[in-house]
């Protein structure tokens, strides 16, 4: 059979995604935040997009609506007037400076007398007060600097200061602080010992053993029972094993407990409490507020840049225009684009306010009276709903928030699994777990309850719970078993 080049015609239909609905798809799963950063860099990436610092009240003559812009022939509508920045004159004999009160930005109480009774302008100004909180290393450092410590010395501890993590624990052991800094091991145990002596107690330890016998040491407890069950038994104390300690150790259970209240009393990460690390805020995407018997859904567009066209460059596409071809076949390029971003925001917040809708229609009881009466629904309860793919309504609801009268949350947190009960009726996952977070706060700590003893409390509702579901709950909750949630009997 011959070999040969044959051209065929051949009709066939292919889903393609154009750089538009890409950019689309891209701004639907975007969180408020990362989408007003996306809005920024767009606007110093067009220079046709300009940023609507018009206020709400008011209707912005530049302002270009997407519905508005989308023409039959793909040519924008062009504006009749451009927007000019009025002239700023000054006088030959006028300063633009004179009008400022440089009182204000004076920072008075550096020139204050130190005698005298104090007056009004004698207290600190704005720029005296502004403070950071120090953080673990900068507050060892500040106690290191006190030692009678020579250059090299000190810059060995200041080594050892920066090798601690987190939690105050050194990460590093003897020969490669030696090795880093040149000093022999002996310095830099002396140093490391050194480190160990400041605060907080039991910083500067290589694990939580040793802090805590370092905590101990501390408090004059070097040698008690406390420190001997740290150093030798510290496996029975995590399992709560209190009769084996008592069998190793030679001594009663009131004295083992009397020497594990002392331990619970120490702090196992003792760096911790100078992290740092700023608390992360969460900023609703969409609020529901109750008003009456109805809830009313309002879109969380602060901080959000409204975007508008930019007269001048609309000006040049006028017909009498004497730009160039090249110059307004460009400007027509970024003004398709500028005009799919603001169709694409408008339809992305379109999309959240119908599937909030949607689950507030789905979960009104929740809404109502709370976590108990959170109902079983998945993304395809939604989608059906509103005819559009599960996978559109995965985009709306990534991390995106809701602020409700019953707290805030994530979207993804009103879709869960059901768990089937008695008489047909289900049960949200989420609120059994946490109707099984509220019974764990509710037992006897002395007496904790099993996940059978548990189970058996959720078949007493209703809700048939296996027990090795209830353990995988407790889990996910980060609830400890029944044997190491028991709390011993302190002995006064």
């Amino acid at each position: 059979m011959a070999l040969e080049l044959r051209q065929q015609v051949k009709l066939s239909q292919q889903l393609v995604m154009t750089p538009q609905l890409q950019q689309a798809i891209k701004l639907l799963q975007l969180s408020r935040l990362e989408l007003a950063e996306t809005i920024q860099q767009e606007i110093e990436l067009n220079p046709v997009l300009d940023e609507d610092l018009s206020s709400d009240g008011e209707a912005s003559s530049d302002s270009l609506a997407a519905d508005s812009l989308a023409g039959g022939d793909g040519e924008p509508p062009v504006a009749v007037e451009v927007e000019h920045t009025a002239d700023v004159r000054v006088g030959e004999n006028e300063s633009p400076l004179a009008e400022i009160n440089w009182q204000d930005y004076a920072n008075e109480y550096e020139y204050a007398p130190s005698f005298g009774p104090r007056e009004e302008n004698d207290l600190p100004s704005r720029l005296d007060i502004l403070s950071q909180k120090p953080d673990l290393q900068a507050h060892l450092r500040w106690q290191l600097s006190f030692a009678d410590l020579d250059e090299e010395d000190l810059e060995v501890g200041n080594f050892i200061i920066g090798n601690l993590n987190r939690d105050g624990f050194l990460e590093v052991d003897v020969r490669d602080i030696a090795e880093a800094t040149g000093c022999s091991e002996e310095t830099a145990q002396w140093l490391i010992e050194t480190v160990q002596d400041l605060d907080p107690p039991g910083v500067g330890a290589r694990n939580v053993k040793e802090s805590l016998l370092l905590q101990l040491e501390r408090l004059g407890l070097g040698q008690s029972l406390a420190a001997s069950m740290v150093r030798d038994h510290l496996h029975f104390l995590e399992t709560k094993n209190y009769g084996a300690i008592a069998k190793a150790c030679g001594c009663t259970l009131e004295e083992v407990f009397a020497a594990v209240k002392v331990i619970t009393e120490l702090d196992p990460h003792p760096g911790r409490a100078y992290s740092d690390e700023e608390p992360q805020y969460i900023i609703p995407d969409v609020y529901v507020h109750k008003m009456g018997d109805e809830y009313v859904i309002m879109l969380n567009d602060e901080g959000l840049p409204r975007l508008k066209v930019s007269a001048f460059y609309r000006e040049i596409l006028k017909n009498g225009s004497a730009a160039p071809s090249d110059t307004k076949d460009y400007i027509q390029d970024k003004l398709r684009s500028a005009v799919w971003l603001i169709k694409s925001i408008q339809q992305r917040q379109r999309t959240i306010y119908r599937v909030v809708e949607s689950i507030v229609k789905f979960q009104r009881e929740f809404f109502d009276n709370g976590i108990a009466f959170l109902k079983p629904m998945v993304l395809r309860d939604v989608a059906e709903d509103l005819d559009m793919h599960e996978s559109t309504i995965s985009r709306v609801t990534s991390n995106k928030y809701v602020h409700t009268p019953q707290g805030t949350f994530e979207l993804k947190y009103f879709f869960n699994t059901a768990i089937a009960g008695q008489g047909g009726e289900s049960f949200a996952s989420e609120s059994i777990r946490a109707r099984l977070r509220t019974i764990v706060q509710g037992e006897d700590p002395e007496k904790p309850l099993s996940d059978m003893a548990i189970a058996d409390l959720f078949k007493e509702e209703g809700v048939q719970l296996a027990r090795r579901t209830v353990a995988k709950y407790r889990e996910q909750l980060g609830i400890l078993p029944s044997k190491l949630r028991k709390r011993p009997k302190f002995r006064k």
